[in-house]
């Protein structure tokens, strides 16, 4: 019996202890994290610098709100912006908070043009939060039923297609944003065509509209750099932050550039509890760590790479593959049928921890201080368990 709503189907585990890349359950067994708290602990779990940093803030000062300045605020907002080549900053709590944020800049960037119906652009199999302008946003269908009506303002394209956005920007003279993730994480793990968000980030300057990049999975060294829209050369206007920023303290951010820092003025958006002293301390503790360990971040390339190797050298033989595909240490592994059952079958089997997104793809985060031998352990048990799933239900 719970008191809690039953919004989750939660696994019958308890975690009560965690260091690095593992997790012991109340039952003191030992379990591989390959999920990372969905693409939260890059630092693994307990990692010393993150501790500390939070109890030593925790004793001076937790909250004071953003009605005053706040100097871990104001040194975080500048590390994210010199890292990122941004200009300003936002705090929040949570990606979804950082999305919503991005939504509101972006309307009234239009409506600052003449637009009275300003109008986004996002892609089919996103995931952008719960929230509601979020959810509109969102390409999952089913996780918006009865929640219904969803917003205005919003047209959807297919991810990774040229010819499709090019037409919605011809027909459309509304637009004043694109919203895209650089990975679809919920989506199946998909990476975005480099040359494709070239042509986003071309169109956008054509006109006028921000270019605003949801880096809520990808973002703090995930995908082999600080932030995935690295690897395509460009900057974008708007960049959304939360998950790995605080390593498990909830926080969220929206960086912005160029005239999109110029959008929000006092009393256009605000948050209670955004960037107080104690998130903002584990956020500065994360990028320090990171600015000290340069491989953390590099390592995610090649341990992806290596990962991606590896299993489709495991599974080479197993004809439900469709696919092995993703960007540094986000990694799927999609089926030609539905899987949910690997979840608590690599627990049970296997003491892994993994995750299935949308319904036929394993998605694999484990952190960036994740070893050799943690990465063999987790290719023999994932594969094991894929064989013994597309064996047992062919």
């Amino acid at each position: 019996m719970t008191n809690l709503m039953p919004t989750y189907t939660r696994l019958p585990v308890t975690f009560v202890k965690g260091e690095g890349a593992w997790l012991w359950d109340s039952n003191g067994t030992r379990y591989l994290d390959a999920i990372s708290g969905i693409a939260v602990c890059n630092l693994g779990h307990a990692h010393p610098a993150i501790t500390q940093a939070i109890c030593t803030q925790a004793a001076q000062l937790v909250h004071t709100s953003n009605l005053y300045q706040i100097e871990k605020q104001e040194q975080l907002g500048t590390a994210l912006v010199e890292a990122s080549g941004m200009d300003k900053a936002f705090f929040c709590n949570s990606g979804t908070e950082a999305n919503e944020a991005a939504i509101k800049l972006a309307r009234l960037h239009g409506h600052k043009k003449g637009i009275s119906l300003p109008t986004i652009i996002v892609m089919e199999n996103s995931f952008h939060g719960r929230t509601m302008a979020a959810l509109t946003a969102t390409g999952n269908e089913k996780i918006k039923e009865g929640f219904g009506p969803m917003l205005d303002g919003f047209v959807r394209v297919p991810y990774n297609d040229s010819i499709a956005i090019t037409q919605v920007f011809k027909d459309n003279p509304n637009i004043v944003a694109v919203l895209v993730e650089p990975v679809q994480g919920e989506g199946g793990v998909v990476p975005a065509d480099q040359a494709w968000c070239q042509h986003i980030r071309q169109l956008c300057r054509e006109h006028d509209a921000l270019m605003m990049i949801d880096e809520v999975q990808t973002g703090i060294g995930r995908t082999g750099k600080l932030f995935a829209f690295q690897h395509h050369h460009f900057l974008p206007d708007v960049v959304t932050l939360a998950k790995a920023l605080g390593n498990g303290v909830p926080i969220g951010a929206m960086l912005t550039r160029g005239e999109a820092a110029k959008v929000f003025a006092p009393g256009n958006h605000g948050t209670t509890f955004g960037g107080n002293p104690l998130a903002c301390s584990a956020g500065l503790a994360v990028l320090d760590t990171l600015a000290a360990h340069p491989e953390y971040i590099s390592g995610a390339t090649n341990m992806g790479n290596k990962l991606k190797a590896a299993f489709a050298h495991a599974l080479n033989d197993c004809t439900g593959i469709k696919a092995i595909r993703g960007m540094g240490l986000m990694v799927g592994i999609q089926l030609d049928r539905p899987c949910p059952e690997l979840v608590k079958m690599a627990m049970d089997k296997h003491q892994l921890l993994i995750n299935v997104t949308r319904g036929d793809t394993i998605r694999l985060l484990p952190p960036l201080i994740m070893t050799d031998d943690q990465a063999d352990m987790l290719v023999a048990g994932v594969s094991d368990i894929i064989r013994d799933f597309l064996n047992t239900n062919a």
